[in-house]
């Protein structure tokens, strides 16, 4: 009888131990400009954190927020504000209007291959260009070539801001989709005709292009020092939604990506901080 108590008091421990050892889940999911900087998030995370586990995917603004709408994922990664009518589903659904945590800041580069002549770009020829009312880079102070154009996906939300800020139109139907900013830079690395776009951390192998916001002003590249002080015409924050305030795991992680240590990582991996 008292083996017997003794075997079951063992293992109600044992059981409570598993319960504390078990990994606190938080999923994140969305914005393909932010997957890099998200899983070195993780990564460093769970390593001085070894009790949590952070799952990230990618998929596009738009679809982290759909994911959150739909309650299958903890965090939201945008490279965009939530729209209205997003907003609106999630209040239809929690009774919430959501949180939204800026943190970091991006500079949409401009992607060019390396042995294209031209140098800088002001916003109303990028967006003649990647609206179609441009097609030869002789129009812009390079060869005698068509331009061949490379974009995100109308999930994504740099395809959005992109749109919204510098297009300012519809995109030109010749401009070819891709999924993921790592995608549009490869084929402008492969195209010495071609033009990109996307997040300044997945610049490599081709050349930034200056960007200026008018004829008259200065072309400015998107280094941190531009962004920071705002000369750099297309910079955004990048943000992370939740459905409610975060508590626990959830809210240790996100005051840790905000704190020193996490927005250490954001400059190391490409982006600019929000402190």
């Amino acid at each position: 009888m008292k083996k017997s108590i003794i075997f079951s008091i063992l293992g109600v421990v044992t059981l409570i131990s598993f319960a504390f050892m078990a990994p606190e889940k938080i999923t994140i999911k969305g914005s393909d400009t932010m997957v890099i900087l998200s899983q070195k998030w993780a990564e460093v995370y769970m390593k001085t954190n070894p009790n949590a586990s952070v799952q990230v995917t990618g998929g596009g603004s738009g679809v982290g927020i759909s994911a959150l709408i739909n309650g299958a994922t903890d965090i939201a990664n945008s490279s965009r504000p939530m729209k209205q009518p997003e907003i609106e589903k999630l209040k239809s659904r929690y009774n919430t209007l959501g949180v939204e945590i800026p943190c970091a800041k991006d500079g949409i580069t401009v992607f060019l291959n390396e042995s294209n002549p031209v140098k800088e770009l002001s916003i109303q020829q990028l967006s003649g260009i990647f609206s179609g009312k441009i097609t030869n880079w002789k129009d812009v102070g390079g060869s005698d070539a068509p331009i061949t154009l490379y974009g995100r996906e109308n999930s994504s939300g740099t395809y959005v801001y992109f749109k919204d800020n510098v297009v300012k139109n519809d995109y030109a139907a010749s401009c070819q989709t891709l999924p993921g900013t790592a995608a549009v830079v490869n084929a402008v690395k492969k195209d010495k005709n071609s033009i990109g776009y996307g997040g300044a951390a997945y610049a490599a192998g081709v050349k930034h292009c200056k960007v200026k916001k008018d004829a008259k002003s200065i072309a400015y590249e998107p280094t941190a020092e531009n962004v920071k002080a705002n000369l750099y015409p297309i910079s955004r924050y990048l943000y992370m939604y939740t459905r409610n305030r975060p508590t626990g795991a959830m809210k240790a992680f996100i005051d840790w990506v905000l704190g020193p240590q996490g927005q250490k990582l954001v400059t190391e991996v490409g982006y600019f901080p929000v402190k």
